[in-house]
Formats: C-alpha cells, sequence, structure tokens
C-alpha cells in the first residue's frame, strides 16, 4: 500500500521564492528506517530533508533529524527554521502560536519562535580555538587564498577569516580536493559591506558543494564574531548564488551560551509525497 508523507518545500532565510537556503519539510506518524530516510533525502536532493514526528517524552514538542542527499547529520539550522516555519503555521488552527520545540538526537533540544521580520532559531553555540596554517595547508591549499586568522571546532567546524568580502567573494575552490578531506565544513568570512559579516561555506565531503545559507555555520560564526565585534548582536550575509541574510545574537541561558539565527521563510511548495 502506498504511503503519503505531508510535504513543505521551504526556503529559509528568505523574503522570497528563489532566494535563501531550500529544505525539504516531511511531517511522519512514525519514524521510518533510517536508509529510507537517506533514500528520501537523496531523492529530494536539497542541501537537507527534515523529518519530524510528534515527542512523545514531552520534553519537546517534536523529534527532529535531518538527512542530506548521502547521510544524517548531527545539526541543521536552515531546516530546523522551516520546520518551525511549517508547524507554526500548520498547527496554529486559528490560534497564534509563538514557539515550537524540536528534541534532537545529537544537538539538545531546539527552538523556533515568532519574532520581527520573520523566526528565531535557538542553536548551541559553536565554539572554535584558533589553529595554525601548518595544521589546515591542505584546506588553505584548496581553498586557494591563505586567510588572516584561523579557527577549528572538533566538531568539524572550520573557520577562515579574509581580509574583505571582495576576498571572500573571490574564491574559487578546488571542490573535489575539498570534498576528499572529509566532512567537515569550510566556512570563509570577513568584514561585511553592507551587514557586519559575510561568508561563504563549503561541504563537499557532505555532498552540498557551496551551501546557500548554512545555520550550522553561523552557530559557529555567532561567538567567533561577537568576540572579535565587542558585541552581541550583529547582521550577516551569505553570499552564495542564492544568497541569504541573518541576524545573529548570542545569548546564555540554562542550556549556557546560544546562537540565535533570526530571518524569514517562504513556502514555495506544499504537497504529498508517495513512498
Amino acid at each position: 500500500m502506498t504511503q503519503t508523507i505531508p510535504y513543505w518545500h521551504v526556503d529559509a532565510f528568505a523574503s522570497r521564492p528563489f532566494g535563501g537556503n531550500q529544505a525539504a519539510v516531511m511531517v511522519l506518524d512514525e519514524w521510518l528506517p533510517d536508509d529510507v530516510l537517506v533514500a528520501i533525502g537523496a531523492e529530494n536532493l536539497f542541501a537537507e530533508t527534515a523529518f519530524v514526528v510528534r515527542d512523545a517524552t514531552g520534553e519537546a514538542d517534536w523529534e527532529l533529524r535531518w538527512c542530506t542527499p548521502t547521510y544524517e547529520i548531527a545539526l541543521c539550522g536552515h531546516a530546523t527554521l522551516a520546520s518551525g516555519h511549517v508547524l507554526l503555521t500548520r498547527d496554529a488552527e486559528g490560534q497564534a502560536r509563538d514557539r515550537v520545540t524540536f528534541r534532537t538526537r545529537q544537538s539538545g533540544v531546539l527552538e523556533v519562535v515568532r519574532a520581527a521580520g520573520g523566526y528565531e532559531l535557538a542553536l548551541p553555540a559553536i565554539a572554535t580555538t584558533p589553529d595554525t596554517a601548518s595544521h589546515q595547508a591542505d584546506a588553505i591549499r584548496l581553498l586557494g587564498a591563505e586567510p588572516r586568522d584561523i579557527a577549528r571546532s572538533d566538531l568539524g567546524y572550520n573557520i577562515y577569516l579574509y581580509e574583505n568580502e571582495a576576498a571572500v567573494r573571490a574564491l574559487a575552490p578546488d571542490i573535489r580536493g575539498l570534498e576528499r578531506l572529509g566532512t567537515d565544513q569550510f566556512i570563509a568570512t570577513a568584514p561585511g559591506i553592507a551587514t557586519d559579516i559575510v561568508s561563504r561555506v563549503f561541504v563537499p565531503g557532505g555532498g552540498v558543494d557551496e551551501d546557500s545559507v548554512t545555520g550550522s555555520a553561523h552557530a559557529a560564526l555567532t561567538p567567533y564574531w561577537a568576540k572579535r565585534l565587542g558585541r552581541d548582536s550583529f547582521t550577516a550575509h551569505q553570499a552564495s548564488t542564492r544568497g541569504g541574510n541573518l541576524a545573529l545574537r548570542l545569548a546564555k541561558d540554562d542550556a549556557g551560551d546560544r546562537a540565535w539565527l533570526g530571518g524569514p521563510c517562504v513556502t514555495v511548495v506544499e504537497g504529498r509525497f508517495y513512498l
């Protein structure tokens, strides 16, 4: 018997279609086998597909998992924002809901709240520490330009600071070479022109040559730039082909340091996936 799954295609961190980062959001009655989730991610062919199931533990409203076209990942920001957008709209039923929470397998409880200009997403802030060019020689060679500063998290986030926005936009990395370095994120960043900071993000080992707007990368960029700028709130632009703007702020609560990422979402397609 054919199974049908509610499906949304959402452009996250976008105020209009064809901008921001595309995500599929799929609402399940119960979890499908892991290999089927990954196969659906491959079929959708977005950077990430988000899957949600009602959380029976009472810890959160929903359980949430994410798959790229090749494997399940530990954290995805834009698909979480897209999920919040879908569920706050879908579950409203005439009532204005302002908050939805997600229990994840590797990143704790995440939340999306309504905010001016769309939504805000809270992610665990990802701390990075200074790294050296000798440790990063292969990645620097493949990125194609020497950065001013390098920072890394053992979670696989690598930040390369460049002089200015033009230098970041001019990068022409050896994507297939970066792919051979594994599933790390390679994050190029600099002071921005129209926004406080700018970035580009490459994750070819994860099936995403250059990501459009990367929430998880900004969970690392938020504390990194908060320290450099000397303030906890600032604006960001990810300079991909599609592009997207984010409002970033660093805050502390009972869960620790959290990076809050703000931006709008647009539903592009609503329908059903036939399995």
